[in-house]
């Protein structure tokens, strides 16, 4: 019997889903060689916001995080009523000035993309760009074999997204149950992330950051803090000042976190997930700081990974400008002046810097997930 090679053998392997996609563009050159990258947005319904998350291309010849709406992209919104994929040809001078995609498509030279919604049970997930440099490249009968390709990195991406989702829901739905009143939920969860995100974008090229990290922050930010679940609700949920005792007790939930987080992960059989060590970072780190004076105290400066650095500043700044029973809301000219004053001492100053410097984003942010009446 003659042997048979599996092209596709390395999906099979555990390797991160960035590798998978390197791997099967490598396959779908070796049919369509004028293919010279596949990237992967995202579409978060919430903001309509499309973000750029995976890709083929070398890293080092793409510009940072690219970022967008999906209203500003009527050739993509066309996509959408269809249901359908299409090729977009001659994109750097069709694709519309406001467009997500253009700057990096534009940017590097490629003419013509053929582009397929990802969709999860009816629901938009972003596009799968099978793009490339030559224009008017992709005959019908190729389209056929590529929309093959294309449904298999959109399961893939399926997959994982939705092992993240399981862990997320899983860290929820425990916390409800255990604090149903803990004040640090809903809109605080939906803006810190983005706040984390918007962060990590700006620091994306002098941080070497890819589009993968930026989205892993946006997805664990708002598990930063599941180990309040073990704190008891006398404390939690005090109005006043801690005692020196309560802020003992208070500080332990960190450690709790990442106990949870191991317990849930190997529970669940999600261990896993990519870039899972990031939210355990998020989870055990997001109180060190800079000075070495944080809860643990085991880390300090740049010893504090990144991600734990970005959700801090993150999570400071959304509870200074939030209302809570204690507290009235800061500006966010207060809340600027604030982190400035302890960047390098509690905060890391790169990640102070790249925050303030989107004002208008943070606006807008605010503008969508206002607070209730209760400031949560």
């Amino acid at each position: 019997m003659k042997k048979h090679k599996d092209i596709l053998a390395a999906l099979n392997q555990d390797i991160p889903l960035n590798e998978k996609l390197v791997h099967a563009h490598k396959v779908v050159t070796h049919y369509f060689p004028y293919v010279a990258r596949i990237a992967i947005t995202l579409y978060d319904p919430k903001t309509g916001a499309l973000n750029a998350y995976l890709h083929s291309g070398e890293a080092s010849s793409l510009p940072g995080h690219e970022h967008g709406y999906l209203q500003d992209v009527p050739n993509l919104q066309a996509l959408i009523t269809d249901g359908q994929p299409n090729v977009i040809s001659n994109t750097v001078t069709q694709e519309e000035e406001n467009s997500t995609h253009r700057p990096r498509i534009g940017r590097h030279g490629y003419a013509a993309s053929y582009t397929m919604p990802m969709f999860n049970k009816g629901a938009l997930l972003g596009f799968i760009f099978f793009n490339s440099h030559e224009p008017d490249v992709f005959a019908p009968e190729d389209m056929n074999h590529l929309d093959i390709f294309g449904h298999l990195l959109s399961l893939m991406v399926i997959n994982e997204l939705s092992n993240i989702k399981t862990l997320a829901a899983a860290l929820k739905t425990t916390g409800e149950i255990t604090h149903l009143r803990d004040s640090e939920t809903g809109s605080h969860l939906d803006r810190m992330s983005r706040y984390a995100k918007l962060i990590a974008a700006e620091l994306s090229e002098s941080h070497h950051l890819d589009d993968d990290f930026i989205e892993h922050i946006f997805l664990f930010s708002p598990l930063h803090d599941i180990g309040k679940i073990g704190i008891p609700d006398n404390i939690l949920l005090k109005n006043g000042k801690l005692t020196d005792e309560e802020k003992l007790i208070m500080q332990t939930h960190v450690k709790k976190g990442r106990e949870i987080i191991d317990s849930l992960l190997a529970n669940f059989g999600l261990e896993t997930i990519e870039h899972v060590d990031m939210l355990r970072n998020i989870a055990e780190f997001h109180h060190e700081a800079i000075n070495g004076q944080g809860y643990l105290r085991e880390h300090k400066g740049a010893d504090i990974p990144l991600e734990a650095r970005i959700v801090a500043v993150a999570d400071v700044f959304d509870a200074l400008t939030s209302r809570r029973p204690y507290k009235e809301a800061w500006s966010n000219d207060a809340a600027f002046a604030w982190l400035k004053q302890v960047a390098g001492i509690q905060l890391d100053s790169d990640c102070v810097n790249a925050l303030i410097k989107n004002e208008d984003e943070i606006e807008k942010i605010q503008r969508r997930f206002k607070e209730d009446i209760y400031g949560t």
